[in-house]
Parts: C-alpha cells; sequence; structure tokens
C-alpha cells in the first residue's frame, strides 16, 4: 500500500530488503538534489527492523549520504531528529499500528515533516527510474546516535506549557501498555522523571506484540485489569511507534483515543491564558466533537484538514496553529515539532488531571457526549456515484469533499473515505447516541454497496 508519506507491505511477501533499499537510495537522491548531505534512519522495534534498517542505510549510503542511525526510537524522536541535525530527510521504518507481520517505510523531508503528495511522488519516480549510484570514493557513512530519546525528553520537559512542577506534586499512579514497541524505551522514563509511580505491561521492546497493536478500546483489556488491580489513577497505551496514546479511565474502561486530544487541547488553553486573539486548534475531519468542544470551550478558534498527519501538520503551519493533532490518540503542538507525540500526549494529560484534580470518568461525564461508530467495506469502483447519491440522501448537511465525503448535520456527522494503508473505504459517524451514529452508518454502507 503507498500513500502520500511512505509504504507498507507485509513482511517478505510485499516488502523484502530489495525494494527498502531502492526507495532509500531514492530518498537520498531526493534529500541530496535540494541540498541536504545526511539523512535520520529509525525504527520501531519489529523483528524485521533490523533487516530493514540494514538494507535502508545501504540504499542511502550507494547515494552517497551519511546516515544518522537512531537504532529503535519513537516516530516523533526521529522526527525531531531531523531537525536537530539540520538532515536533508528521515526515514522511519514502522508499520504503525499494523499487525506484526507488517512494516513499512515512513518519508520526512528536512522540517521533520512527513511528505507531501509532490515531495512523495518525486521520491517514487526516482525509485522506479533507478536513482544514480555514487562511486566508491563518494560513498556516505554511518553514524549512530544514542541520546535522540533524552533529548526529545529535555526537549518536551523544558516546554513553558508543561507544567512539570504541577505534575510532580500530584504523584500520579499510572498504568502503562507499550504493546513491546518503542515506547518501552520512553514512556516508563517520562514518568520517572514527573515522579509518577509506574505499573507496567508489555515494556520489553522486542516487536513481539502480545495482541493486535493499535491502541483502540477492544484491544485495551489487559490494560484496563492492570488499572483495576493496581489501583491507578489513569492507564495509558501507545502504539508500536508512539506517536499515538489512548487512556483508560481509574476504572479500568477505556475512554477513546479522542479524548486524549481534547484533554490535551484544555491544559494548553489553559496554560495559554487570555491572548489577544483566540487560539487556533487544528484536527482532521475523522475527529470527534469532543475536540471541536474543548477547543470552543477554552476560547479557541477550531478549523479541520483532511485526514492524515502530513495535511494536519501543513494546515498548523500555514494557519499558526497552537495545537491540534487527530483523534486517534495524536498530539501535535509546533512549539515542540509539528508531529504526533504519544510523551507529549502523556505530559498534558497528566498535566490537565493535575489541574482538575477530579478523576478521568469524571471528567469524561463532564463534558458533552458523543457516540462514535466506525466500519469499513472492501473499496468499489466508483466512489464518486456513491457520494452523488449521499449528499442526495441528505440534502441539509454541511458538504465537504477534500478528503472523501463528510456530511455534518448539527450534532450529527459521518465522513467516509478510501483508506491510504488498506484497500478499503472506511466509515465514521458521530451522533449523541450509538443508534444515530449507526443509522448514518447504515445508510452509507447500503448506498455504496448498491
Amino acid at each position: 500500500m503507498i500513500s502520500v508519506s511512505g509504504m507498507r507491505g507485509i513482511v517478505g511477501a510485499d516488502l523484502t530488503p530489495e525494494l527498502v533499499a531502492r526507495h532509500a537510495a531514492a530518498l537520498g537522491a531526493w534529500a541530496r538534489s535540494s541540498g541536504g548531505t545526511s539523512v535520520v534512519l529509525g525504527r520501531d522495534s519489529r523483528t524485521s527492523g533490523p533487516m530493514f534498517a540494514a538494507a535502508a542505510s545501504a540504499g542511502l549510503q550507494s547515494v552517497g549520504c551519511d546516515v544518522i542511525d537512531l537504532g529503535i526510537a519513537p516516530t516523533p524522536t526521529v522526527q525531531l531528529a531531523v531537525t536537530h541535525f539540520k538532515a536533508g530527510a528521515g526515514l522511519i521504518l514502522t508499520a504503525s499500528h499494523n499487525p506484526v507481520e507488517w512494516n513499512a517505510l515512513k518519508l520526512l523531508g528536512p522540517d521533520g515533516i512527513f511528505l507531501d503528495a509532490a515531495a512523495g511522488a518525486a521520491v517514487r519516480a526516482l525509485a522506479e527510474q533507478g536513482p544514480q549510484r555514487a562511486a566508491w570514493n563518494g560513498l556516505g557513512s554511518v553514524k549512530e546516535d544514542r541520546n535522540a530519546i533524552t533529548r526529545h525528553l529535555d526537549a518536551l520537559l523544558a516546554l513553558p506549557e508543561v507544567d512539570v512542577r504541577a505534575i510532580r506534586r500530584r504523584k500520579f499512579h499510572v498504568a502503562i501498555d507499550c504493546v513491546r514497541g518503542a515506547g518501552g524505551l520512553v514512556i516508563p522514563q517520562l514518568l520517572e522523571r514527573l515522579h509518577c509511580r509506574v505499573s507496567a505491561i508489555n515494556i520489553e521492546a522486542d516487536g513481539r506484540f502480545p495482541r493486535e497493536p493499535e491502541p483502540i478500546p477492544e484491544n485495551l483489556g489487559a490494560l484496563g485489569n492492570l488499572v483495576r488491580a493496581t489501583g491507578a489513577e489513569v492507564g495509558m497505551a501507545v502504539d508500536p511507534d508512539v506517536d499515538r496514546l489512548a487512556l483508560v479511565d481509574e476504572r479500568g474502561k477505556p475512554i477513546g483515543e479522542d479524548y486524549t486530544l481534547a484533554f490535551a487541547i484544555r491544559a494548553v488553553l489553559r496554560s495559554a491564558g487570555s491572548a489577544l486573539e483566540p487560539s487556533l486548534v487544528v484536527a482532521n475531519l475523522s475527529t470527534s466533537r469532543v475536540v471541536e468542544d474543548a477547543a470552543s470551550e477554552g476560547g479557541g478558534r477550531f478549523l479541520r484538514s483532511p485526514v492524515g498527519e502530513a495535511h494536519v501538520a501543513r494546515m498548523m503551519v500555514d494557519e499558526g496553529a497552537l495545537i491540534g493533532g487527530e483523534g486517534n490518540g495524536g498530539v501535535m503542538f509546533p512549539a515542540l515539532h509539528v508531529g504526533r507525540d504519544a510523551p507529549l500526549g502523556v505530559a498534558l494529560v497528566l498535566q490537565y488531571l493535575a489541574l482538575e484534580n477530579r478523576p478521568v470518568s469524571a471528567l469524561v461525564a463532564a463534558a458533552p457526549q458523543y457516540k462514535i461508530v466506525k466500519a469499513k467495506v472492501r473499496r468499489g469502483s466508483d466512489l464518486q456515484a456513491a457520494y452523488a447519491a449521499l449528499k442526495k440522501r441528505f440534502p441539509n448537511a454541511s458538504v465537504d469533499e477534500r478528503d472523501g465525503l463528510r456530511l455534518a448535520l448539527g450534532t450529527r456527522w459521518v465522513h467516509l473515505r478510501p483508506s491510504g494503508t488498506e484497500p478499503v473505504v472506511r466509515f465514521i459517524a458521530e451522533a449523541p447516541t450509538e443508534g444515530e451514529a449507526q443509522e448514518l452508518i447504515d445508510v452509507c454502507r447500503n448506498l455504496l454497496q448498491s
């Protein structure tokens, strides 16, 4: 599967060392064409990671690029390292929330943001035609950097918007599940620096995921059990590359990934105080209204972008947003960097809990309640006809066609779009009740399949 900023596939079937080396070389050639001389390389903990890292490193060196190898590192750590070293590009080997048999290449530009459509197409064209290889005396070198995670946490904890002292005073008891991904190298360390007591499962970074790695409610049963068994005040789960954070309340109940961003926004807008102009918050078209509510209640303006971290990031930069992200648990804060960052989410969520001094369940209950229903079907051939039928079915809806089709009907909305990671069409609907959301899904599915 090829998306705007990279590609992913099943190890040994779709994704091979030869393909990784060729596309890494293409990324290196693209970076060098803009004056870049180095590329930062990082990976999550998947068992295929060392093999693909060796192939990627060889491909980058073959076009004269110096490789700065971080080893196992969170995606946001790699993004920060690209700008720290003023590298020409970054390459992350991670299939994010996909199951263990998958891996992927994610491509970063020199600003640490995932490549946009034009840059991604240029790299793919170079891979297809074969980039120019360097001679024996022009090959790149390899340098290891094992301080990237420490730099990441130092920068995070130095942010004026993160009240480290307030968090430390609370001495939170936090339960964590790092799914044996890269999070085991950073989340316990961060919580220790915030003076939290930690109960942990799956912090070994060996890539042998004990469950489906996406941090969605149905995969967080073990974390819920851990919260109940230990009396933790909150449970936190990350995905294998640590750019998404999901929460479990003090009763062991998952509350949904959108609340991660909503809590972070409330914390930041509280610390921003009364500015002359309302602070801007950006989220994507599929993000819950709990995020929009958090922005408006905090006195902020709210904009939506197409789905995808690169789209959110570009809108945040172009519009000068204070904070934003995606409803899948991805918090983005440009004062640190313009990328989804689960460690940042951990700190901001704890700050919000410290400010409010109420249980997680009480904070969820105090906010307007919505239910989200998600579904997917195999991708058909004529989506435009389906979109036209849906617009006719809901003539009073506000229509947004920047990314698939989103129809907003007061407190209800539905968004359908072709997936960038699977050959399916995804549906997301939200309404005050589950029945209303399911009704929107059913109407869309029936029209699409007919």
